[in-house]
């Protein structure tokens, strides 16, 4: 103990001295007093006793109630600087959650924390666990409503009037119904298909439709977003009706603003996919078509040479009377199979099979995909962005079979 510590601990009566020495010691580190007997470890009442040069045990017989204990602790106060909370204290506690953190942060115990902090800061002795939990309650409250008041004022009355109109229940009879466009908008992804692709195609434009305002949700903490659209995720409409119309668009309007850039990047992920699959698919079949059709064909430079030996010996006849009585018809057709299973012939063959499946099945999906994502890419991926924008130029002609002359793509 420094010098000031020592005079106030050697004023106090010595079956005292070692309790009083514990509060001043404990409340300049926490800056609080201890709650009881059990959060004073027994190494530190050791360490303070010796340092003091008392006996331990007197700390047993230290009253934790009463007029002794008060007088210490408003001594303890004043030493430190530090004053106890009132009512006026109190009441800019909450507003300094509400108008600072908690605007920020949402959980709980670090709100807590940072309240804890700035009582600190501020030389005020934190009340009660009970008063303290009472206004972090009340911060992160006045906090939520500012913030909705703010983000529902941003917005348009007819963007209002969707949101609210998303939770409306038109069957009185089954007051938890989820309304089409919010269990669309809610709906997760499925495997890949194209009609998966169309699904979310049609939630994105959902989404979208809602109308929200850019920059809606610009100064919002990417935490307190998150927990606002977590929380219109699990709640039912007749929960979300609960709230003040300004909780209930906010909330709404957080779905619908994460959910749009949720689905987009699942179309994203679709769309690769899918091309993936599309090429998979083609290969498996052309493979499986010509795993069918192949034959190895044993010393093909003996059968060339009956074949060059066979035609120029009777240059004037056909092949039917040439050829095959000399190497054989079946060997001549294992021999185009194998030439076909191999080199730049298969990947024609995947090639043409992959653009029909794209043709006859894919080809809906993706050309709905042009009008609800707009690409962009750098110089190098240029020619990717012109070909995606002759498509859909022409994406409404559908008895077109070929572009029209003169329509290219620069390589």
């Amino acid at each position: 103990m420094v010098g000031a510590e020592r005079d106030l601990v050697a004023a106090k009566h010595r079956d005292t001295q070692l309790g009083f020495g514990l509060l001043l010691k404990f409340y300049g580190r926490f800056g609080r007093f201890p709650r009881g007997r059990a959060e004073l470890h027994d190494d530190a009442v050791d360490f303070v006793a010796r340092q003091l040069g008392v006996y331990t045990g007197s700390f047993g017989f230290y009253e934790w109630t009463g007029r002794t204990i008060k007088r210490h602790r408003a001594e303890i106060r004043t030493h430190h600087g530090f004053r106890e909370c009132t009512v006026a204290d109190a009441e800019a506690l909450t507003g300094w959650l509400a108008g600072e953190y908690a605007q920020k942060e949402r959980r709980f115990e670090l709100v807590k924390d940072a309240l804890l902090a700035e009582c600190r800061s501020r030389s005020i002795e934190p009340p009660t666990p009970d008063r303290v939990d009472r206004i972090v309650r009340s911060g992160l409250h006045q906090a939520e409503k500012a913030l909705a008041e703010r983000i529902a004022g941003r917005m348009p009355e007819p963007v209002r009037a969707r949101l609210l109109g998303m939770v409306e229940v038109p069957d009185a009879d089954v007051d938890d119904a989820d309304p089409s466009v919010l269990a669309l908008i809610k709906g997760a992804t499925g495997n890949v298909s194209l009609s998966s692709m169309l699904s979310e195609i049609s939630r994105l434009q959902a989404a979208r439709a809602i109308g929200l305002p850019a920059g809606l949700f610009a100064d919002v903490a990417p935490k307190v977003l998150a927990g606002w659209r977590a929380r219109a995720a699990v709640k039912s409409p007749s929960h979300l009706r609960d709230h003040s119309d300004e909780l209930t668009v906010t909330l709404l309007a957080a779905l619908v603003y994460c959910r749009t850039w949720e689905i987009t990047d699942a179309l994203v992920t679709l769309l690769l996919r899918t091309v993936h699959a599309i090429e998979a698919r083609a290969d498996r079949r052309v493979t499986k078509q010509l795993v069918a059709e192949f034959r190895r064909v044993q010393g093909k430079e003996n059968l060339l040479f009956r074949v060059a030996e066979a035609a120029t010996a009777r240059p004037d006849d056909t092949v039917r009377q040439v050829v095959f009585p000399v190497v054989g018809e079946s060997n001549l057709r294992n021999l185009v199979a194998e030439y076909k299973a191999s080199g730049s012939t298969y990947r024609r063959t995947v090639q043409t099979t992959y653009r029909a499946s794209y043709s006859h099945h894919y080809r809906k999906g993706l050309i709905a995909l042009l009008e609800v994502l707009e690409f962009r890419c750098d110089n190098s991926h240029r020619p990717v962005l012109e070909a995606l924008h002759l498509v859909r130029r022409y994406q409404s002609q559908t008895d077109l079979t070929y572009y029209p002359a003169g329509e290219m793509v620069r390589a």
